[in-house]
């Protein structure tokens, strides 16, 4: 994967906890207007203030997050602040995956349909698109069987979330068995951007899967030089979402 740079990613990020706050309701509408994210998935933020702590909805719809629905917890994903505010049970997918990765600013975790059958198949999800460099070199796929058996299949402990992070590694996307996927950015914007064409790619796929192949997949340097791109190129389009959302109000 290539490597994220500080200077774009610093250029994009919001200055203030409140207009970090803002971002993640923002993410949370726009995904779930989107329809990348059902009543049940959800995004986060590292406190801009202290890595050791991530923001996070109380357990709610997304698209009827407000900014008095945020939770702040640490990477054991504990509630610091939670005054009566139920946390969600699978935000050990967040606490992990920051503990994991100090590059990682911002998480969505979707059940995005098309995503399921890459999943649970043979076929690995791979970059077809000029929007999906992202995705290479791998989409890994993590299955909660691995660590305890048989479940719900809900990263609903620190155990799975560690897992689900190991899974992930140095890598962009992660699927979960028959369940949904982990996205991680640098920021609200861009980690929204990725959970969105992350179905879009998936999509793709399976469209063209149906037509003659060979299928030509994104080379290494293309994706390189795409993922490079898009650090900033996002904000376009994150711009578009959110003035959607205020056109919608």
């Amino acid at each position: 994967m290539l490597v994220l740079t500080s200077g774009s990613a610093a250029a994009q990020a919001p200055a203030s906890t409140e207009d970090n706050i803002d971002e993640l309701v923002a993410a949370n509408h726009v995904l779930a207007k989107l329809k990348v994210l059902d009543a049940f998935g959800h995004v986060t933020i590292r406190h801009p203030a202290n890595p050791q702590r991530y923001l996070m909805a109380r357990s709610i719809a997304p698209a009827l997050v407000r900014e008095e629905d945020i939770i702040e917890l640490d990477l054991d994903s504990n509630a610091i602040d939670a005054r009566g505010r139920a946390p969600s049970i699978e935000r050990f997918i967040h606490g992990e995956i920051y503990k994991a990765r100090p590059d990682v600013k911002a998480i969505v975790h979707s059940h995005s349909p098309t995503i399921i059958p890459f999943s649970v198949s043979k076929t690995p999800l791979r970059p077809i698109s000029h929007v999906a460099g992202f995705l290479a070199p791998a989409v890994p796929v993590y299955d909660p069987r691995s660590t305890v058996g048989p479940s719900n299949l809900l990263i609903s402990s620190r155990e799975l979330g560690k897992a689900l992070a190991e899974a992930l590694g140095q890598n962009t996307v992660a699927l979960i068995r028959g369940h949904g996927n982990a996205v991680v950015a640098t920021s609200a914007g861009l980690a929204t951007y990725r959970a969105y064409y992350t179905e879009v790619s998936a999509q793709l796929l399976l469209q063209t899967r149906l037509l003659d192949g060979p299928i030509t997949f994104l080379d290494a340097e293309e994706a390189a030089r795409i993922n490079d791109l898009r650090q900033t190129g996002y904000v376009r389009q994150w711009e578009q979402w959110k003035r959607e959302l205020d056109g919608s109000k």
